[in-house]
């Protein structure tokens, strides 16, 4: 039951974490297909987090899935800005997206490799893993 509730917190942490990149560096971006793309990604981590809140009373009844705290929040704003401050191209952007991206896919795999977690729970990490990978693809065409 513990490596469940766990997965589920990392996943929502990483599609929050997504989500909050997404969203601080959305303002910087000019080109209207990238943006799409962008919108659609953060609309994919918005998705796998409700699918999370959906199905974490069942292996945790006391409290609510894991999310970014404010500290995390602040440190991911100012590395954006940081950043972007000279370079805010599309690219950059790609790059700097693909970089946090990659880190996501590497923990899910990892929670995914394990093999200690329900089905239910596999799935979710499993189109967690998914939905970044083809991030990644989609970002390559920016760089």
């Amino acid at each position: 039951m513990k490596e469940n509730i766990n997965a589920l917190d990392e996943i929502n942490k990483g599609a929050s974490m997504g989500m909050d990149a997404i969203h601080f560096i959305l303002d910087k971006v000019e080109d209207r297909d990238f943006r799409e793309i962008l919108n659609k990604q953060y609309n994919d981590y918005s998705d796998i987090s409700e699918k999370i809140k959906d199905i974490y009373k069942k292996y945790n009844s006391t409290d609510e899935p894991h999310e970014t705290g404010a500290v995390t929040k602040a440190m991911t704003w100012y590395g954006v800005e940081m950043k972007t401050l000279t370079d805010h191209s599309n690219s950059k952007i790609a790059e700097l997206l693909m970089q946090g991206t990659n880190m996501g896919i590497i923990e899910g795999r990892r929670i995914y490799n394990k093999k200690e977690i329900d089905k239910e729970v596999s799935n979710i990490v499993k189109e967690y893993i998914s939905m970044q990978e083809k991030c990644v693809e989609k970002l390559k065409e920016y760089l």
